[in-house]
């Protein structure tokens, strides 16, 4: 008779008590076939918190792929169990579609909680797997397509050789009126028995000396997808603001694009350094204001106005997030940890302020490779921010994975798939 797994139990107002521990405690469930319990779901949440559209569709896909005995499952749900059977590698289908039943999920989330686990479902021949997913593409409170593209499946390449084919088939709104999108990717999971690894020698990403500056920009890329009539008025804001932050770096507007109507206002900037391995993104999705001073004559809008409000506030921002130390922007830092947890070896992907303290303990670990395990302990009030919750939360599912230097560095478990 099997022995039966222990369930762990994850509290969902642990850390900053929102979806993101979902989505990594379920993905790395099915990927380790742990049984788990999350009770008050999305507890650290307003509006009673519970299940959304995009955890539901994207757990009811891992369920299916792993025959998992599931309860819970359902929006608004404030608490889900989820027991794996199968393994990653016992994955027949290589053309998956997935479509979340409302239109304002984002496919950006559902891949995020599906790709882990589909990752390691090589099938021994090499075969790619190609995966749809039917929701939305620029959704608040999410990354967008564009952040996807542009910094996430970028590094996830330069880092760890994970190269992801993918394709916006139609953009997909949760500001206005609700707009269905849909998103193609295609990829080849690692085979079996092969880990995830990091690319570059040592461990930290982005080379030896970690800590860089806004001199250090070399180039940033704009995507503005907002009303044709900001066009102009927008672009010459971002590029005044920019050389007032960054000098005279190099500005590219990489996409400019009319997104048909005022509700609809989004825009990105990437910087790049290094040879444009390091890259720190920040974003700002909104609707036009309809508050009076920011129309003209008539009642109608003022697009310079708003035009120089989005560019200010966005690469302030941006700048801010280069200041202040590191390899990744806040928002791709935490969403690194679970491949950094699936990983073989020691990884860091540095954001700090406490320059010092971190170029102290990278010359430790270089010289002797020791360095204070930590076991980690339940984010506090103080440090409740997404990566620390996301750390602890590998910790749980994944106990073998070692944390150094208060979580600077992971110490991955190398999971792979027998062959």
């Amino acid at each position: 008779m099997a022995k039966k797994i222990p369930v762990i139990e994850i509290d969902g107002r642990t850390g900053e008590g929102g979806g993101q521990l979902v989505r990594i405690a379920c993905a790395l469930a099915a990927v380790a076939s742990q049984p788990v319990r999350i009770t008050n779901v999305r507890g650290g949440r307003g509006g009673g918190g519970g299940l959304k559209s995009q955890h539901v569709t994207a757990i009811q896909y891992l369920a299916k792929a792993t025959a998992a005995d599931v309860s819970g499952l359902s929006v608004g749900s404030n608490k889900m169990e989820f027991h794996p059977q199968l393994r990653p590698s016992d994955l027949t289908s290589r053309n998956i579609k997935i479509e979340a039943e409302s239109p304002a999920a984002s496919t950006m989330l559902i891949f995020q909680a599906v790709f882990p686990f589909l990752l390691l479902a090589g099938n021994g021949k090499g075969d790619p797997i190609r995966l749809e997913i039917s929701g939305g593409t620029n959704v608040s409170f999410s990354l967008s397509f564009e952040y996807l593209d542009q910094v996430l499946l970028p590094t996830l390449q330069d880092a760890f050789g994970i190269r992801v084919e993918r394709k916006l088939i139609r953009r997909g709104w949760s500001l206005g009126k609700q707009q269905r999108g849909k998103v193609h990717f295609r990829f080849t999971p690692l085979k079996r028995g092969e880990p995830l690894r990091l690319k570059e020698e040592g461990v930290v990403y982005g080379g030896d000396g970690p800590q860089l500056s806004v001199s250090d920009v070399e180039a940033i890329d704009v995507t503005m997808i907002v009303p044709a009539e900001m066009h102009d008025s927008l672009e010459e804001a971002l590029r005044e603001t920019l050389a007032t932050f960054f000098g005279d770096v190099e500005v590219e507007f990489k996409i400019k694009e009319d997104s048909g109507a005022d509700s609809r206002i989004y825009v990105l900037l990437v910087a790049h350094a290094r040879e444009g391995k390091v890259r720190w993104g920040k974003d700002v999705l909104r609707s036009m204001p309809k508050k009076p001073r920011d129309k003209g004559k008539g009642g109608q809008s003022n697009p310079s106005a708003l035009s120089q409000s989005i560019s200010n506030d966005v690469a302030k921002k941006l700048y801010e997030e280069v200041n202040y130390g590191g390899v990744v922007d806040e928002h791709l830092q935490d969403q690194l940890v679970i491949f950094q947890a699936l990983a073989e070896g020691r990884t860091s992907f540095p954001r700090t302020t406490a320059k010092d303290d971190l170029e102290q303990s990278m010359a430790k670990l270089a010289m002797d490779g020791k360095m204070p395990r930590r076991k980690l302990a339940k984010p506090s009030d103080e440090d409740a921010d997404h990566t620390s919750t996301a750390r602890w939360v590998v910790s749980e599912l994944l106990p073998d994975v070692a944390w150094f230097g208060n979580g600077m560095v992971c110490e991955g478990v190398g999971l792979h798939m027998e062959k």
